[in-house]
This record gives C-alpha cells, structure tokens and sequence, in this order.
C-alpha cells in the first residue's frame, strides 16, 4: 500500500490466554485430548447457575424493554441502582448513577480506558500483567507496559518502593492499574496496600484505574474492600462486571464507577470523552444490563456469592498442597479470583529439558514450537504435548519470572484433582 495503515502499537497486542488456543486446536487435529486450563470461564468447567438467577434472566428477556437500546451511559434504573451500592460502602467515595458508565464487557472498557488517554501519557501496571491491560496500554502508547513488581516472597504484594521510585522518575505516567483481587496471581490486597498505592497518586497527581472484576470473589479471611472505600480525594476509575460473579461471561456486561471526577478538570474532561466514545455506538447491550438488580438485589444474593468463594478456597487450598513439595517451584496460595500461579525456581528451567509424548506428530510439533521460545513456555508445550493440560506460561504475563498458571474451575473433582496431580508429576520428572 502507499502508506503504512498499521498501528505502531500493533506489535503490543498480545493474549496470551487466548492464544495458546490456537496451538491446542492443532494439537486436537493430531488426536491429542485437550484440558482447557488457560482461560477463566466457569461456564465451560462446568459450573451451573442458580435456578434462581436464570429464572431472573429469563424474566428479563420476557420484558420488552430488554430487545431495544438503552441510554448511552447504560439503563437509567440499574446506574441508580449500582450507584446506591457504591454509597453504602463506609467510609467510601459517594457517586451518581452519572459516575456509572456501561461498555460491552470489561474488555471493551480497557480499550476505551486506555485508548481515550493522550499517548505521551502512561498508565504503569503491575508485574505479572493481565494481559488485556498491558496489551491495550502497550498499543495506545506505541511502546512496552510500564510495570511494577508484584512480590512471590511476599504473598504476591505490589513493591511500593519500586512503584514510587518508578513514577518518581519517569513524569510520563500518569496514572497506576492494580487488579484486586488479582489475576494471575490470586492476591487479595490489605488496605494498608491500597492505601499506600492511593498516596503515590496522591502524591504525583496521577489517577487510579482499579480492575475489581473478581472483587466479590475473596477468601482465606479476606474481605471484600473496593477502592472508592480508600481512595479519599484521588480521581480514579473502577472497573466491575457481572461474567465472574453470575457467572455469565457470555453477557459482555461491565461498566465503570468513576470516582472524583469533580476533583481535577483534565480527569473529568477524560471521562466526557469515554462517554463521548459510546455515543459512537449508541450504547452497551439492554438485556444483561436490566439483569442486574433483581440479580443482585436478591436476598439470595450474598450467601451465592459466600457459596462460591468457599467453593474456591477449598480448591485453592487442595491445588495448593498438591504443589508444595514439588522440587523446582514456588507456589503461594490464592485468596481471590480462581486461578493458581506456579513459579519456577531460579535455575530450574534449562532448554534441554522434555517429557515423553507418546504421538510422533505431536512430538515433531512441540519440537518445532520450542525453538528459541522462553522456557516456562518450553515447559507449557510440552505438558500440552505430553499430558493434553493447556496452562498458560507466566512469561505470556508480561513477566520476567518463569512459571505458569492454570485455574481452579473445573467443576469435576476427580478431573481437578487429576489434573493438578498430573502437573505436579510432570513438573519431577521435567525437572529432575
């Protein structure tokens, strides 16, 4: 063509998650069974919804209202129901049902969160990265994520030295991501943490961006703690959805609490141009929209959500253990969301370790793909390879550590537990 029409962020746009599909469904095509352990649908593990709420769904989409569009923003009646939930918080930030803004799943919303910012500016997000925030906000830019570290000897903690001496020294970010709970690792983060991360925004004039997709997910002891109940005087944006508690990722359905847009000009000026961006496509979907306060307004609603997150200990405490006493990697257990990360010892990995894979073609597959890759990734091939166990390599999380994760879904319990233990074995004897 006579001008170059790629992006120069293009480069940046990696799913990790998604990805390894693609090398799954050749390996279906050689015979080999797959075990779907990298991406976080409970639906496709085999989890059920309550009678209840599907008879709520079911009631919904008999109202004629649900089949046309709605307001830009989203429903009127469920902005002002969501709103009045954000000032019930204690202690927490009071918004409008204007501060409450639909988009077609939270995907869609970090591409209009990060798409919508000037490109000078950076939003610095944390180490090991989901992939969809570091891959939007590495694309709008042109260049790599900003990262900070999340601690593996510390439970998975953000480092706040790193993160302030990070933004101290490059004045180009201007605003701080963290996932609570968080995805890959599990963390669930204390207040004193939110806490300090809120006082280097406050400090450096930045915004926040919290993803509290898995808020309502939390357990060994924690509790549930949103950031508009710490964020004081701080703008920020917290991004929340109905796909991981329902569970319906199907519905597309997220939406954003914006907090103290009142506070700065410029931040409010950015919000107005979010909004502005949906006006181009008329509005977000009715029907999972109009779900939601006969959902969550149940009264059923909270031991479901209680349900569900000790369903998730028990799990995360069995994968756990299964993992302890494997030589070559570290294992912290999960307190939020559902998945389980794996990392591997310094030294552990070497580019000549393998596991038997009883298929030729397949063998010659893994053979191929392994070549030059980092050498979690070596290690995900050939546990596909050899054992059918798709996980997704941690280095695929903009991450420098070596290791994997997988989730902790599969609604079968001899299945889940076969799979860990099948991890497990195959970690000795790469290992060894």
């Amino acid at each position: 063509m006579r001008r170059d029409i790629v992006h120069s962020g293009a480069k940046n746009l990696s799913y990790a998650i998604r990805e390894i599909v693609q090398v799954g469904y050749k390996m279906q095509e050689l015979g080999q069974e797959i075990v779907w352990e990298n991406i976080g649908d409970p639906i496709q593990k085999g989890e059920k919804l309550a009678p209840w709420i599907k008879q709520a769904l079911f009631d919904v989409a008999a109202d004629e209202r649900s089949w046309g569009y709605c307001d830009t923003a989203g429903v009127k009646t469920t902005r002002q129901f969501l709103a009045a939930k954000v000032n019930e918080r204690p202690g927490g930030v009071q918004v409008t049902p204007d501060d409450i803004i639909f988009f077609n799943g939270l995907g869609d919303a970090v591409s209009k969160v990060y798409g919508f910012i000037r490109r000078e500016a950076r939003i610095i997000g944390p180490t090991p990265a989901y992939s969809t925030h570091s891959s939007a906000e590495a694309a709008h830019s042109g260049y790599e994520h900003l990262t900070y570290e999340l601690d593996p000897d510390n439970h998975w903690m953000p480092d706040l030295d790193d993160l302030r001496l990070k933004v101290k020294y490059n004045d180009a970010i201007a605003g701080i991501l963290l996932i609570n709970p968080d995805n890959p690792t599990g963390a669930v983060y204390p207040r004193e943490v939110l806490e300090g991360m809120v006082a280097i925004a406050r400090e450096f004039g930045l915004f926040v961006i919290a993803d509290e997709i898995y808020a309502h997910i939390v357990y060994n002891g924690h509790q549930t703690l949103h950031l508009s109940e710490v964020v004081g005087d701080v703008p920020a944006i917290a991004m929340r959805g109905i796909s991981k508690e329902f569970p319906w990722p199907g519905s597309r359905c997220g939406w954003i609490e914006v907090l103290n847009r009142d506070k700065d000009a410029t931040f409010n000026a950015y919000v107005d141009s979010l909004l502005a961006s949906k006006r181009l496509e008329v509005c977000s979907t009715t029907m999972p929209q109009l779900c939601i306060p006969p959902v969550i307004g149940d009264a059923r609603y909270p031991g479901h959500l209680k349900a569900r997150a000790e369903t998730f200990e028990r799990r995360a405490r069995e994968a756990t253990a299964i993992f302890a006493n494997v030589p070559g990697v570290h294992v912290n257990c999960p307190s939020g969301a559902f998945y389980l990360t794996v990392t591997f010892d310094p030294f552990a990995l070497n580019d000549r370790q393998t596991l038997e894979i009883k298929s030729p073609e397949v063998r010659r597959m893994v053979e191929t793909l392994t070549k030059g890759v980092n050498l979690d990734a070596r290690f995900v091939y050939y546990l596909m390879g050899s054992t059918g166990i798709c996980t997704v390599p941690l280095t695929g999380f903009c991450c420098k550590r070596p290791g994997f994760r997988a989730t902790l879904l599969e609604n079968n319990d001899e299945k889940r537990t076969w799979t860990f233990q099948t991890i497990a074995d195959a970690i000795r004897r790469y290992v060894k």
